[in-house]
């Protein structure tokens, strides 16, 4: 088997989570300013083998896409040219920022790391990762 690998695209950062080759865990990984997301992918995807990427859905309450969706649709236009043989996964984001708070929070973590934005990113990619691996 190959890992998974889950995105949750912002428009300054981009938070990353990885599952073990099994894909029975998903784990943050680290956060990216999302101009260097490609400089990451490529290093990453030489060292890893990765079967999908799961994206988070940028969607309001109502199930409308926000406007950072129209800049994830892009990226996923262009990581399928680039890596035609990773199957792309969609996967609702909605609420994972309050959910990567709330965890942050029952696992002891200190308010002061809990401010950055970067490892509320990661986290969100982990629950990202965490409710497809759920699914299947």
């Amino acid at each position: 088997m190959a890992k998974l690998l889950g995105i949750d695209y912002g428009k300054q950062r981009t938070g990353i989570a990885e599952t073990d080759d099994m894909q029975i865990v998903a784990s943050g990984l680290t956060t990216v300013k999302t101009p260097e997301i490609w400089q990451f992918l490529e290093n990453y995807l030489k060292q890893n083998k990765v079967e999908k990427i799961i994206i988070g859905e940028s969607l309001d309450l109502s199930g409308k896409p926000n406007p950072i969706e129209e800049d994830i649709q892009k990226f996923i236009t262009k990581f399928r040219q680039k890596y035609p043989s990773i199957e792309v996964i969609r996967e609702d984001e909605r609420f994972t920022s309050k959910m990567a708070l709330d965890t942050m929070i029952k696992g002891g973590v200190k308010k002061k790391k809990r401010r950055n934005k970067a490892l509320l990113d990661q986290v969100s990619a982990a629950l990202i990762l965490q409710a497809y691996l759920y699914k299947i």
